[in-house]
């Protein structure tokens, strides 16, 4: 059986002018770029991530909704979990 996550992927610039990412599960669907590109600048401007000295979300570079579909060919970790619970009952 085939299973779709679709997350929302943010990227910025970083205090080094490179790119860094921060990626959210469970995104609202079809958010405007208005809206994205208002939550990002906010996020930028909130200036709270920094690591080693780098601020991590400086400019707002792009955003995408990343799809990914798993198709289980077998998954006999699914028939142990189920035997472990009938076990357990």
């Amino acid at each position: 059986m085939a299973k779709t996550t679709k997350t929302l992927k943010l990227t910025f610039l970083n205090g080094k002018n490179k790119k860094t990412s921060v990626t959210l599960g469970d995104a609202v669907d079809n958010l405007t770029a208005e809206q994205v590109r208002g939550a990002m600048t906010t996020i930028a401007q909130a200036n709270v991530f920094e690591k080693d000295g780098v601020k991590n979300y400086v400019t707002p570079q792009s955003a995408a909704y990343i799809e990914r579909t798993v198709s289980d060919i077998f998954n006999d970790g699914d028939a142990d979990q189920a035997e472990s619970a009938d076990k357990q009952d």
